[in-house]
């Protein structure tokens, strides 16, 4: 019997190396050089903070995407002020880290205003981590909430067998004061996120139990291969499923935005626009109490949360956020792993749009 093949070990990036290669290949798709070096920006953000699966991972997919014609290289962002703290955000397609950037701006412009602001989105696309959006705000001193309909639906509604509803992400960020990392959370309503599985799938590595099961029969799939033939679970039985049904009717539906059989997977189809739906909430501590004083309330609550005695088994109390805020420092010193698998994709994609690849970036 032949050994096991030992995969190869990833090598490491700086993000500035990931940041230029995507700009490179943003402006080789049409997009301006700002908008190109904004996507870049986030993407690297992603892969700093730690969500592998939505930064430079998703680069060959966001190119076939623009090729294809089915995301608008040059959009015209429109913002209708539909209340005092309301907007609602046109995207004309484009990319959805330059559309929810402008939500983002609209959100805190109108929180500062009045103390809070909804902002709905339609016509977008897939605009990596939901963390990205809420830490934005959180930096500028204010509450974030964020969700959208994800870009492909890999989970039934809770008792069913279809594929009609996404990962459907929620993101809380709540700043903790000058010099800290805010309170992050970022959850999938699925029990992993379909980008965790799409590297499992890339990289040959089994899937735990509990991730997947089939649609035909409800077993488990453990097989990246046959990660096509199941569906994802959702977080908490029921009570995911229904997060998730909620979160894609406020973030799609009420937005004129595409939900349930409406969606367009991004993953299978490169022509298709996919009209995703995002809402972002920004709110105004300072409507409240001094941030300062806010502040210090919450570090001294999170203090005596961090110094729990932990639970045998644990590696003791994490507060959301934390590992998040430890992991870019370590990334912004050390480099962000690139897996061989990826990295090869990546070299094809320089060679074939013309781009210097991202050896020529270290």
């Amino acid at each position: 019997m032949n050994a096991a093949v030992k995969p190869e070990a990833p090598s490491t990036a700086p993000a500035s190396a990931l940041e230029g290669l995507v700009a490179d290949a943003m402006r080789a798709c049409g997009l301006p050089a700002e908008d190109a070096q904004r996507v870049g920006k986030l993407m690297a953000e992603a892969d700093l903070t730690g969500a592998d699966g939505h930064g430079i991972f998703r680069l060959p997919q966001y190119v076939r995407r623009l090729k294809g014609g089915a995301v608008n290289p040059r959009p015209r962002i429109e913002v209708e002020r539909a209340a005092p703290g309301v907007a609602l955000v046109d995207g004309d397609n484009g990319m959805g880290h330059l559309v929810m950037s402008v939500a983002a701006d609209t959100a805190t412009a109108i929180a500062r205003e009045i103390g809070i602001g909804w902002v709905g989105v339609r016509r977008s696309n897939h605009a990596g981590p939901a963390a990205l959006y809420v830490d934005m705000l959180a930096k500028r001193g204010l509450v974030g909430i964020y969700s959208v309909v994800a870009s492909s639906n890999h989970m039934a509604p809770w008792g069913g067998t279809s594929s009609l509803l996404g990962t459907n992400p929620l993101a809380i960020a709540i700043p903790a004061g000058e010099g800290a990392p805010p309170v992050l959370l970022d959850i999938a309503t699925t029990v992993v996120s379909y980008g965790t599985v799409k590297k499992h799938v890339l990289n040959d590595m089994p899937m735990p139990e509990g991730w997947l099961v089939s649609k035909a029969d409800g077993s488990a799939i453990t097989d990246p291969k046959r990660s096509g033939e199941g569906l994802l679970l959702p977080i908490g039985g029921h009570k995911g499923s229904g997060l998730a049904l909620m979160l894609g009717l406020l973030a799609g539906t009420l937005n004129g935005a595409a939900f349930g059989s409406e969606v367009v997977d991004f993953n299978a189809d490169s022509a298709t626009e996919t009209n995703t739906g995002h809402f972002i909430l920004a709110l105004d501590i300072a409507r409240f109490m001094p941030p300062a004083a806010f502040a210090a309330v919450l570090q001294r609550q999170l203090d005596e949360l961090r110094h729990d005695t932990p639970l045998p088994g644990t590696d003791g109390v994490r507060i959301p956020g934390d590992r998040r805020a430890v992991l870019r420092d370590a990334r912004a010193r050390d480099g962000v792993p690139i897996p061989s698998p990826l990295r090869r994709q990546l070299d094809e994609l320089a060679a074939t749009l013309g781009i210097p690849p991202l050896a020529s970036r270290l």
